[in-house]
């Protein structure tokens, strides 16, 4: 049967990021093919989570946190959840969105020089704050998306030129090995694969595109497909990032080393408008998946026309841009927004699992006992790891 595109493609589509770029760059650079295995290990729990969430959109045809809402009985409790996972999604995409204004300014800094460097985060943030206050950006993020598109093909294409040695990729991808110093990158590489707002996204995206259980089927091969295919692009960076000859990624002209086998010296061009799309267009999505996480959670029922709608993306989009124009370098903060969401991960991963055991709300689409099993193991490790990137920070591991 022929694949429809569905909303797996834009859960995809946050694997190639700004975000998945930086830290996939420096993952190879700095442990080559090692760390292949954590990229496979986030995809297998990407399919997982966003299949659930997917199952959950089209049986009940509400949002994750309308459910969860809806489900709570005791109101301190409810309110203390609710709580919590809204302000887990606005601070983590508030680190996201700096992720994303960095993303794109490195972008512009590729194509024009350092010598504007302190407005291209203001430059960003203008532009992103139009496109979602008029919303009239629909066309554009198309036109986005594909130049998005081509800077995986042509990641793929160059780590077929770089002629890795497939033998350490297959052990790199199999045998799991967290080299010195390399738990925060771990931690970043599942923190930019299983992003933790796409669930709210998808649940919300399955039910306004299917209407009928009978579309589970149909959903199901649209996430998997997609994530697969997301999954393979961040892993082709993985290996083109480690024929880049240095050791350390501190610019985005150490980025750009990576796609010169086949661009030569346009390579920063074409790296920079890559970035720039993808940027750009994540600092789009992520405002809005907070205030539709908003939205949901305070029962407004409104749309993006709202005022009270448009502060949350406001005030989304305002620290993107502040915390990228108080002298923090790009590649830190998109590092820090992965490493936030691998550590927000668990506790929407704990909500969503228990969700979709409810006869209640699933019906007889409940999760079968391997699938469960699958959850609590995605659980306990996105636990073990947010545990040692705190013990980490502060010396302690």
């Amino acid at each position: 049967m022929k694949w429809k595109m569905g909303p797996g493609v834009l859960v995809a589509a946050a694997f190639i990021g700004p975000g998945t770029v930086a830290v996939c760059s420096i993952a190879g650079v700095q442990y080559g093919y090692s760390l292949l295995w954590a990229m496979l290990l986030s995809i297998v729990a990407t399919a997982v989570l966003q299949e659930m969430a997917a199952r959950l959109g089209i049986v009940t045809q509400k949002g994750l946190a309308h459910v969860i809402k809806e489900e709570i009985g005791v109101r301190w409790i409810k309110m203390m959840v609710l709580g919590l996972i809204l302000a887990a999604i606005v601070i983590g995409n508030a680190a996201y969105e700096g992720g994303n204004i960095g993303g794109a300014s490195l972008g512009l800094e590729a194509i024009f020089g350092q010598e504007y460097l302190i407005f291209y985060p203001w430059i960003v943030g203008i532009f992103a704050f139009l496109l979602l206050f008029f919303g009239n950006y629909q066309v554009l993020e198309k036109v986005l998306v594909s130049l998005v598109v081509v800077m995986s093909l042509s990641f793929l294409l160059t780590a077929i030129i770089t002629k890795p040695d497939i033998s350490s990729i297959l052990h790199g991808l199999f045998i799991p090995k967290a080299p010195d110093g390399s738990i925060l990158t771990i931690i970043a590489l599942v923190g930019t694969t299983v992003v933790p707002y796409n669930l709210f996204l998808h649940t919300s995206l399955v039910s306004e595109k299917w209407k009928s259980k009978e579309n589970l089927k149909e959903a199901r091969r649209d996430t998997l497909l997609s994530i697969v295919l997301g999954g393979t692009v961040s892993m082709a960076i993985v290996v083109t990032a480690t024929a880049i000859p240095s050791n350390e990624i501190s610019n985005i002209m150490d980025m750009t080393k990576g796609l010169e086998p086949l661009y030569g010296e346009g390579a920063k061009y074409f790296m920079g408008v890559g970035l720039f799309a993808a940027g750009i267009t994540s600092a789009i999505t992520a405002p809005l998946a907070a205030a539709y996480v908003a939205n949901s959670c305070f029962g407004w029922n409104t749309t993006m026309d709202n005022l009270r709608f448009k502060m949350v993306w406001m005030i989304i989009l305002f620290v993107g841009v502040l915390s990228m124009s108080i002298g923090i370098k790009p590649l830190e903060i998109i590092k820090f927004a992965q490493v936030t969401n691998g550590m927000l991960l668990p506790i929407i991963a704990v909500f969503l699992l228990w969700i979709v055991n409810r006869k209640t709300v699933m019906l007889e689409y409940q999760n079968t006992q391997f699938q469960n099993i699958l959850g609590i193991i995605i659980i306990v490790l996105s636990v073990i790891l947010g545990v040692k990137s705190i013990l980490t920070v502060f010396g302690l591991f």
